[in-house]
């Protein structure tokens, strides 16, 4: 075994390999229950069916390695029982996990092009980690400042997952001008059509809103728990693991009931929540265990956003790249297995600013591992 310290940029590697690999399986997985394969399977059936296995697996681990013994600050009375005093804000950031995990497929589950809505989604966690850092700083929560390096990464980052958004709109106004990049690219003539009607959709702004709200809370929450530790008190991020999860799950088995017994069949939410229903009433075995690398990914997603010794910006950055990168690794994966559509221009021009992002994130760690190395 690849033996590494708490802290240790070797241990930083150990969760990345982790996340990316589960994350490429979870990736696949999609693709093959829901992208037409037969029998293929609905965006919000294999939603139900794959959050069930990756809850089971979470909570599993979490009660069979007993996690649940939370290492605190200081306990507080609730009537008869003395509880960690971080429960009152690591519950609500459960509540916020349990609001993000459904919120990406309920994007696609519209009827407009979602594409540019989910890169601003996604790059809203780069952006938010970065003002978490500011926010704290000027608290005096964070006693560390964020390097000229992570800041180039997150300028990187940010067009490493806006490739789409910038890309097809600039081809769209070339070809006006009669340049033909279209063809140059391989991009079918008014391909940029569409990409931005999920502003005039409620219902899509009320999603990526949700989303891009929960993801602000729990950010904040990892941060200021990382940040608060009392002296000689370890930071126990299985702990506050356990917690969240414990809370998510229970929130999302409410959602499940409310959705099930009171959510209205029509217009755009009649065929989701029609598919949704029959998943809870008949939940599919093979898909539930599609779940196993989505639930061992949570894991690893949150061990890196709340990594020792780091700034949110740095670990929000890793988490991001680390995932953009599994993503195209995935859609080569189902290339060569299943004959699916090869990575785009913009995977590939995502990809290359991505190297330069983690070039600059490596140039970081070097900066922070001495400064951890001084600080003692």
């Amino acid at each position: 075994m690849w033996k590494t310290t708490s802290g240790s940029t070797g241990r930083l590697l150990q969760l990345c390999a982790g996340y990316f690999a589960c994350y490429v399986l979870t990736g696949i997985f999609v693709k093959v229950f829901t992208g037409g394969h037969p029998p293929r399977m609905s965006e919000m059936a294999y939603l139900f069916n794959n959050t069930l296995g990756g809850s089971a697996v979470a909570l599993g681990v979490v009660f069979l390695a007993g996690w649940i013994r939370f290492k605190s600050n200081r306990l507080v009375k609730l009537g008869p029982l003395s509880v960690p005093a971080e429960v009152a804000y690591i519950i609500p950031s459960g509540v916020c996990t349990a609001v993000v995990i459904p919120t990406t497929t309920l994007m696609y589950t519209l009827p407009i092009s979602v594409m540019v809505a989910m890169v601003i989604m996604r790059g809203s966690i780069i952006v938010i980690s970065r003002l978490v850092d500011a926010v704290q700083i000027r608290q005096g929560i964070l006693k560390k400042r964020v390097y000229a390096e992570e800041n180039w990464a997150v300028v990187f980052a940010l067009l490493a997952v806006a490739t789409n958004v910038l890309l097809l709109p600039l081809v769209s106004t070339l070809d006006a001008h009669g340049f033909q990049a279209s063809h140059l690219l391989g991009f079918k003539p008014g391909a940029a059509k569409g990409t931005f009607d999920f502003i005039h959709s409620p219902q899509a702004m009320t999603i990526m809103g949700l989303y891009i709200t929960a993801y602000m809370i729990r950010i904040y929450i990892m941060n200021f728990y990382k940040n608060t530790r009392g002296k000689g008190v370890p930071l126990d991020n299985q702990g506050f693991f356990a917690i969240e999860q414990i809370s998510a799950s229970v929130t999302m088995a409410a959602l499940v009931g409310v959705f099930f017994n009171l959510a209205p069949a029509g217009e755009w939410a009649g065929k989701a929540i029609a598919d949704f229903r029959g998943a809870v009433q008949g939940p599919d075995p093979v898909a539930i265990l599609s779940g196993v690398p989505y639930g061992v990914l949570a894991f690893f997603s949150v061990f890196i956003f709340m990594f020792k010794g780091r700034t949110a910006t740095f670990a929000g950055l890793v988490n991001r790249l680390t995932s953009l990168l599994a993503g195209v690794t995935a859609t080569l994966v189902m290339y060569f297995m299943f004959h699916s559509r090869f990575p785009t221009v913009q995977d590939w021009l995502s990809v290359l600013f991505i190297l330069v992002a983690v070039w600059f994130l490596t140039r970081a760690e070097k900066l922070r591992i001495a400064e951890l190395a001084t600080s003692g």
